[in-house]
């Protein structure tokens, strides 16, 4: 496991069934959502979700810093709509919110009848530098950042100074990833959401935050770290609950479920967690993210008995946005998983 985890710090459609014993309930009221194309797209920009700790520039005290993002929403007078919460990719490393397939998804999703959030997150680049410090100094520059189980754990067997820094931005953008959910969740009148269908996805580092948040409970990555040391968890609603319903991977991994349990000594995974849609290149070749980490999950869910589907994308590598299976894009397929496993009404 130490070596998987800390590799990412330093020929048809086949898809696979496996069944919840609990099948959805027909009779539920369900919000609408249109199989075409249907509403103008309306977005918020840049809304402050909440704030986390980062060093900017050459500082050598944190700072808060503003995590933001993006909510696309249909032009209707909707009172119950389903909602898309992205995470996007770059390795922890970096990346936006308005990266171009995103912001399509987000068109795609929105004109049909649901609200899509894309958000941003701390990475490396608030990170600062530790090059040269000792560990005890490591520890004071990352508190309130990270626990000290798990700064501890990534000084261990990070293999460089750069391993230790996404270490820490791994844990960082899971709590900003689940504070962005609360907030969601705290302003769900405001976008006529309806908190029963809620589906959390992402892509690469994105899928992995995304699996975490949904297969984790809600006290993991939030209760670790105390607003004495992090005063900006005061501004992430640590009051708020969700309930995630389906989660969207593409070609992502586990690997921070991994190494919270190993962190913790806990077991993640149970027979609640959410259905779970999976899309990956079967010769993706990056290193964290393997398409036998898709294989593997798939395996997991198989033997907790909770609905999932794996869409291989044959002969795709990393990052497979535009490839398309028996003519259905990605988004497509997507939408097939969430109508039919949430049982919305399309219309």
């Amino acid at each position: 496991m130490h070596k998987v985890v800390y590799i990412l710090l330093s020929t048809a459609l086949v898809i696979c069934f496996s069944c919840n014993e609990e099948e959805p309930n027909p009779e539920e009221i369900s919000p609408i959502v249109k199989s075409q194309s249907s509403y103008a797209v309306a977005v918020d920009e840049d809304i402050v979700y909440a704030e986390g700790l980062g060093y900017n520039g050459a500082n050598t005290s944190p700072t808060p810093v503003s995590l933001v993002m993006d909510v696309y929403y249909p032009e209707n007078d909707a009172q119950s709509r389903p909602v898309i919460m992205f995470i996007h990719g770059g390795g922890f490393q970096g990346g936006t919110k308005t990266k171009p397939e995103i912001v399509n998804m987000a068109n795609y999703f929105a004109s049909r009848g649901w609200v899509f959030a894309s958000i941003d997150y701390r990475t490396t680049e608030e990170m600062g530098v530790i090059a040269g410090m000792s560990r005890e100094d490591v520890l004071g520059y990352y508190k309130g950042f990270a626990p000290d189980e798990w700064i501890d754990y990534s000084l261990q067997f990070a293999m460089s100074p750069a391993d230790v820094q996404t270490s820490i931005a791994i844990y960082t953008a899971q709590r900003d990833a689940k504070a962005a959910m609360r907030w969601l969740a705290a302003h769900a009148t405001s976008y006529s959401i309806d908190t029963d269908y809620i589906t959390v996805g992402g892509a690469s580092a994105g899928a992995i935050s995304a699996i975490a948040l949904g297969i984790s409970d809600e006290d993991h990555f939030r209760d670790e770290v105390t607003i004495a040391d992090d005063p900006t968890l005061s501004s992430t609603r640590l009051a708020e609950s969700y309930d995630v319903k389906s989660m969207v991977y593409y070609w992502g991994a586990d690997i921070k479920i991994e190494l919270y349990e190993a962190i913790y000594g806990v077991n993640l995974y149970d027979r609640d967690d959410p259905e779970l849609f999976m899309a990956h290149g079967t010769d993706d070749i990056n290193p964290s993210t393997p398409y036998s980490e898709a294989t593997d999950l798939k395996e997991i869910y198989d033997s907790l008995g909770i609905y999932s589907e794996l869409v291989p994308l044959v002969g795709a590598g990393h990052g497979a946005w535009n490839t398309e299976v028996n003519g259905l894009s990605l988004n497509d397929m997507t939408y097939s998983f969430i109508v039919d496993r949430q049982m919305l009404e399309v219309r």
